[in-house]
């Protein structure tokens, strides 16, 4: 069913929108919401008054009250709403905010900018979802509340996969906008794989040449049938500062992830001399595990790999690179004369040894740019993959700087990890990835997913630093298709990020949805409905 329409029955119109207690319904929801008496008539009359630190954050209130209301507000010094730091607030959590209703106004106070910017979320979604509609509203009559917010986890993270189905601008900055309407804060971009380079490089002008396009793509998973048709696209680096510059007025951050040393099978289409295996001519138009990957001990690959980290991280503001680094085939290793002979000069007793070995020297790189990595739980050498080509045991620890993204294995190697000393993003596959069907993860799953694992010691609980829910695209080539798997998921993910476990309620979450689904309606975007 096309959302848009599922939507129209709910649509009514009315010249002042009546609006009581009983109808808060926001998400994520708010961890601390107190009523008080009378309520507060907003209108096209309202002046707002802001701090000169949030000019950005005025203009986002601005535009959507002139969306709501035909006309665009007025500042002034006695605005019915304020918007104001407050230093105090910073004692708990920067991202932390408190919105109050009374009779004589809104108050939208944050630790700091982005504290603002998330009580601006929770106005939003104060006022009846009609409100964004076509139907311009004359004035809304809000109760009067207080509610006193902070996040749960400080890494709130969506996880775009473009290597495979290349989505482009415009997909980009409208995802953005759905995540900063759920106060999530961490847009995980996964720019290159086997099957597609997406970003400019400009040291090395083939990667999106050549490793950009790919001649055909596989339709079905196990199967030989094609789509007959060339998939190809990039991002120059002016479309990246662009998008890093939008996500940065919705206080989002930006980590881009360049994979290494597997999953490189396009970038070593455009530059032979990069693989492992020597016989990688074209970018693959399939799926699945691939056999080559970057020749780690080769010095001048390796020189390459820093020579693209040092473009990513001039480009990039925020402080993790992620690298990847899973499901490396290690056999095509095993049966490289000079990678054996490379291994047993430095006394490696696997090749996870020399994986990890790789990694530490990426990692140590990236720290000297004042910055950190992050990979997949591989890193660490975990032997989550029965085909991987190897097994035994591990002998090289990984840099103690690194933040170790789990997404496969025994949830023993997350209490491991925190037990070490990492820093963990959890991101178990069973329970976070977007591709996988509604049947196969529901959306009561997905509300249901806790990052810190059952069992971890409370001393432990500060390594989680949250979540990160991914939307792969192997099998999503369409933005229609992608957008039904991520919605209505999203909100759910955004709520087990933000809300602590004692204030969720899944009923409540679900009465929520019904005003973003509108929202959502409003703005074109499709999402699953049960049927």
């Amino acid at each position: 069913m096309n959302a848009i329409k599922s939507i129209l029955p709910f649509v009514f119109i009315l010249s002042v929108i009546q609006f009581s207690a009983q109808d808060l319904t926001v998400v994520p929801r708010p961890n601390s919401v107190h009523w008080g008496e009378g309520s507060f008539s907003l209108s096209s009359a309202v002046t707002i008054r802001a701090d000169k630190a949030l000019k950005n954050e005025l203009r986002h209130l601005s535009n959507f009250l002139q969306k709501g209301f035909g006309e665009k507000p007025r500042e002034n010094k006695r605005g019915g709403i304020r918007l104001k730091i407050d230093q105090t607030l910073a004692e708990k959590n920067e991202e932390g905010y408190q919105l109050e209703v009374s009779q004589n106004g809104i108050v939208i106070k944050g630790a700091s900018p982005t504290g603002v910017f998330y009580g601006i979320q929770t106005f939003r979604q104060l006022l009846p979802p009609e409100f964004e509609s076509d139907d311009k509203s004359t004035a809304v009559d809000l109760p009067s509340v207080t509610i006193t917010d902070e996040p749960r986890f400080p890494w709130r993270a969506f996880m775009l996969d473009e290597s495979r189905h290349f989505k482009g601008k415009e997909t980009v900055k409208k995802l953005l906008d759905q995540m900063a309407y759920l106060k999530m804060n961490t847009f995980h971009w996964h720019l290159t794989d086997d099957q597609g380079w997406r970003i400019e490089i400009k040291k090395y002008p083939k990667l999106t040449e050549i490793g950009s396009f790919r001649t055909d793509t596989q339709a079905e998973r196990k199967s030989e049938l094609r789509t007959g048709e060339p998939h190809s696209g990039h991002y120059t680096q002016d479309d990246i500062k662009e998008i890093i510059a939008y996500a940065k007025e919705r206080h989002i951050n930006i980590v881009p992830e360049i994979e290494m040393p597997g999953h490189a099978m396009a970038a070593v289409a455009a530059y032979h001399w990069l693989g492992t295996l020597r016989t990688t001519k074209e970018v693959p138009v399939t799926f699945g595990k691939m056999d080559d990957s970057f020749d780690v001990t080769d010095p001048k690959v390796v020189s390459f790999l820093k020579d693209v980290l040092d473009e990513v991280m001039n480009l990039f503001p925020g402080q993790v690179v992620h690298i990847g680094g899973d499901e490396v085939n290690f056999e095509p290793w095993l049966q490289n004369e000079h990678m054996v002979e490379y291994m047993e000069a430095k006394h490696m007793k696997s090749p996870m040894d020399l994986q990890i070995s790789f990694t530490n020297e990426i990692s140590n790189y990236i720290d000297k740019a004042g910055k950190r990595m992050m990979g997949w739980n591989e890193i660490l050498g975990h032997q989550v993959h029965e085909d991987r080509g190897t097994s035994g045991t591990v002998s090289e620890k990984l840099a103690p700087s690194a933040i170790v993204h789990f997404w496969k294995g025994d949830l023993s190697l997350v209490h491991k990890a925190v037990e070490e000393g990492y820093e963990v993003v959890n991101s178990n596959h069973w329970d976070t990835y977007l591709d996988y069907t509604y049947q196969r993860l529901p959306l009561e799953k997905s509300y249901a997913f806790d990052p810190v694992p059952e069992g971890l010691k409370p001393e432990y609980h500060s390594q989680i630093l949250g979540l990160g829910t991914q939307m792969w695209s192997e099998w999503i080539p369409t933005v229609e298709s992608m957008e039904r798997q991520i919605f209505p998921r999203l909100a759910a993910y955004a709520e087990v990020g933000w809300t602590e476990g004692e204030h969720k309620d899944y009923q409540a979450f679900q009465n929520a949805l019904e005003g973003v689904q509108y929202t959502w309606g409003q703005n074109g975007i499709h999402y699953h409905q049960e049927e």
